[in-house]
């Protein structure tokens, strides 16, 4: 009888190269370097929200015992005109601080971005508003704007001569003003290293083709800086929620004159630390969060901040 021959050899298993892991161990991999920054989001983020959440829904001066008060706290809060009146300051000081500080963030990086020795001083120079604490600011802002003893009383400039923090009209655009002029420099830090990173090969392809300066920058600039305007906006807005420091001591901690200047995270500390009213302030700071996280992710959903790819690719 023919002996059977096998017509075909049998496969070898396909044995992983070295270096490459498996979907789930790269996963677990990526979970443990995770670990410590999840760690801490937990215990100084999630635990501290939680606590304020409880804290809402219970009765507490800040010193006695704590007392249970259910949605009494959210109904006063909900009902009271004070409350949507700072956050209708506090959405006035988030647009038009956007619509200050972006043009002029936008100007300032463009003109940082070339290399020089003077651009250098000059991007040191504006820098430095942000080496300054808030209350430093606030303080030198308003012996400035002092209308006795302050720049108004410099021959030529007497016309600033006038209450620009005591005035109900005046007070909070004064306010965005000086906001302005401590962060502008930050944005604008982000907008120069966006521009710095738009290859020079595509000027130089559109200057051959004769196109002009704004051509160039309504074509080649803003296109390239999309993510860096997403990012510089996001930051802005979301950023507009956190103003107290500056604002307490322009205002002189009362959010004043009258309410012209009580943004909600004002309003949440006079409730708190000074009418003693630890539940309401912190359903007003459970409200400030989920404002603040709204408006978030509404800002990422609408630019598609999270479905970003590369503007270089195969350049």
């Amino acid at each position: 009888m023919a002996a059977v021959v096998p017509t075909s050899r049998p496969v070898a298993p396909v044995k992983a190269r070295p270096g490459t892991a498996r979907p789930g161990r790269r996963r677990f991999g990526g979970l443990l370097m995770a670990a410590p920054a999840l760690l801490l989001f937990g215990l100084f983020g999630l635990v501290p929200l939680v606590g304020v959440l409880a804290l809402s829904l219970a009765r507490w001066d800040g010193l006695g015992s704590l007392g249970w008060a259910g949605f009494a706290n959210w109904a006063g809060v909900l009902s009271d005109g004070a409350t949507w009146q700072a956050l209708w300051l506090t959405l006035k000081v988030m647009v038009v601080s956007w619509l200050l500080q972006t043009p002029l963030a936008l100007a300032l990086g463009v003109f940082q971005a070339p290399r020089g020795r003077l651009r250098a001083f000059f991007a040191v120079l504006w820098f430095l508003p942000l080496l300054l604490s808030a209350v430093a600011i606030g303080l030198t802002w308003q012996a400035l704007l002092d209308p006795s003893f302050g720049i108004g009383a410099t021959p030529g400039l007497h016309w600033l001569a006038r209450p620009l923090l005591g005035s109900p009209d005046l007070a909070l655009y004064t306010v965005i003003f000086v906001i302005g002029w401590q962060f502008v420099p930050f944005h604008a830090l982000l907008y120069q290293a966006g521009l710095r990173q738009i290859p020079l090969s595509l000027y130089e392809a559109a200057a051959i083709d004769g196109a002009g300066p704004v051509t160039r920058f309504l074509r080649i600039t803003l296109p390239q800086l999309k993510y860096t305007f997403v990012t510089s906006s996001t930051l802005m807005l979301v950023g507009s929620l956190t103003y107290f420091d500056l604002i307490f001591v322009l205002s002189g901690g009362t959010g004043g004159p009258g309410t012209a200047t009580r943004v909600l995270p004002l309003a949440m500390y006079i409730t708190g630390f000074q009418a003693h009213d630890m539940g309401r302030a912190s359903a007003i700071a459970t409200l400030l969060v989920v404002f603040g996280l709204g408006l978030s992710l509404l800002t990422t959903r609408l630019s598609g901040f999270t479905r970003m790819d590369s503007q270089q690719e195969g350049m």
